[in-house]
């Protein structure tokens, strides 16, 4: 029998031999997947096996008392005429999202049961109906700052601006989180946030699933640039897909995603080089707190935040300084510092925003402590709000945080530092303030 055709009698073994080793290859391969040991992204977070999201309890009393000490901040910076309140204690101005800030303040005091639903709902309407109002940036989307008082276009030393100084796609999905909260959970105040919805165009801050930012150049031009890095960038996007609108790519924590080892905690970073695309990569606390008080984490945010708290923790285990860090204003030149687990290849670095070396203004960020412990309730986070318990005016607001120099307050008062306070407690004693179901 020639060789040939004896191939050709053993073609049901070969066959069946065949098809058998690529069964056994598929299973490998499908436990490669499982196991989380496949070459893709995901694969690659694998999950530690501490985290510990503490469960939600109704607020002590001192606690309550520190929720009324941020709604006192409100209180006195809301300008009555246009319902807006100031991003910075008595300075008349406000960013988006600072704007975003107050209405999750709003939202998180009636939760409360700090204001009344009458009070609620008149806060609310104002706000909704200036923000209806706004000039927008060539008749397309908000400015990135407006005068609280006169509603004019600013730059960000509030100074009138005719045609605008761009808008922030990152600061607009940061407003678009309450206006999902009001549509989905306060039916009365739908039609306010459609009207104002109804004037912007959202095309040009939408390509291709990736969100962009429009920046006025020296020469007056508009430029539109990609916006957002790692953190930011998903966490806006979130409130964007709420709405039905186009974010698929800046949703993806994995695409851009590299691990730097800080503290013995591999942390994620965005692998984009600031001198290539032009913005630098902070490593915060504030955008993974947000996510978790707001929305609920997915699987890779809860992982992704649980190693930048990790790393703070350990940080302190080392040094013996206490940590939480976050983007803050500062009560001094250059009044706002990014102070960061990782930014621009190095750990710890704090830079302010025109990434200048800020490392002298270091410190404990009010915000970021409150919201870490009323997520996690560790033993740690409690020492970090003890520390800052004392960093407050009863008559106005929290403080910002605490020098790691000197051990001196930060007594920049803000919307943010006493909307996000306020939003942790909420979120401690009902849980995610964005809720579908139970």
């Amino acid at each position: 029998m020639s060789f040939k055709q004896g191939l050709v009698r053993a073609r049901s073994h070969i066959i069946f031999l065949t098809g058998l080793v690529t069964a056994f290859g598929m299973v490998g391969w499908l436990e490669g997947i499982s196991m989380g040991n496949a070459a893709t992204p995901e694969a690659i977070v694998a999950p530690s096996n501490d985290v510990s999201i503490a469960p939600t309890r109704a607020l002590t009393a001192q606690e309550m008392q520190w929720a009324q000490t941020a709604w006192k901040y409100f209180q006195n910076n809301t300008v009555p005429a246009t319902g807006l309140v100031n991003s910075v204690d008595n300075y008349p101005a406000s960013t988006l999202w600072d704007t975003s800030s107050y209405l999750m303040a709003v939202i998180a005091a009636q939760r409360l049961g700090i204001i009344d639903q009458t009070e609620f709902d008149a806060r609310i309407f104002k706000a909704l109906d200036t923000l209806a109002k706004l000039p927008l940036f060539e008749g397309k989307l908000p400015n990135k700052s407006y005068n609280t008082v006169s509603l004019q276009m600013v730059d960000y030393t509030n100074q009138p601006s005719e045609k605008g100084i761009g808008w922030s796609a990152i600061d607009i999905g940061r407003l678009l989180v309450p206006l999902n909260v009001l549509t989905w959970h306060y039916p009365q105040h739908t039609t306010a946030v459609k009207q104002v919805l109804a004037s912007w165009d959202t095309k040009p801050m939408l390509v291709n699933g990736v969100l962009h930012g429009a920046v006025v150049t020296d020469a007056g031009d508009t430029e539109y640039l990609q916006e957002g890095r790692l953190g930011y960038e998903e966490y806006a996007a979130k409130s964007f897909n709420l709405m039905g609108l186009d974010v698929a790519n800046s949703l993806r924590y994995t695409d851009f995603l590299k691990f730097v080892n800080i503290e013995g905690v591999e942390i994620g970073t965005d692998s984009r080089d600031p001198q290539q695309y032009g913005a630098h990569n902070y490593v915060v606390s504030e955008p993974y707190i947000l996510d978790g008080i707001e929305f609920g984490w997915d699987h890779l945010s809860q992982e992704l935040a649980w190693r930048v708290y990790k790393a703070q923790e350990k940080r302190a285990a080392n040094t013996g300084v206490l940590t939480a860090v976050s983007e803050d204003n500062i009560d001094q030149p250059p009044y706002f510092v990014y102070n960061t687990v990782f930014t621009d290849g190095k750990a710890w670095n704090a830079i302010s925003e025109k990434g200048a070396d800020a490392s002298q203004f270091k410190s404990l960020s009010t915000k970021a402590a409150f919201g870490w412990h009323m997520l996690y309730e560790t033993a740690y986070t409690k020492q970090l709000v003890e520390k800052v318990a004392t960093l407050a005016n009863p008559q106005r607001g929290w403080y910002s945080g605490v020098y790691e120099s000197n051990g001196q307050p930060n007594k920049a008062i803000t919307a943010n530092t006493n909307g996000i306070v306020l939003e942790a407690l909420a979120y401690k004693q009902g849980g995610k303030l964005m809720r579908l179901g139970r």
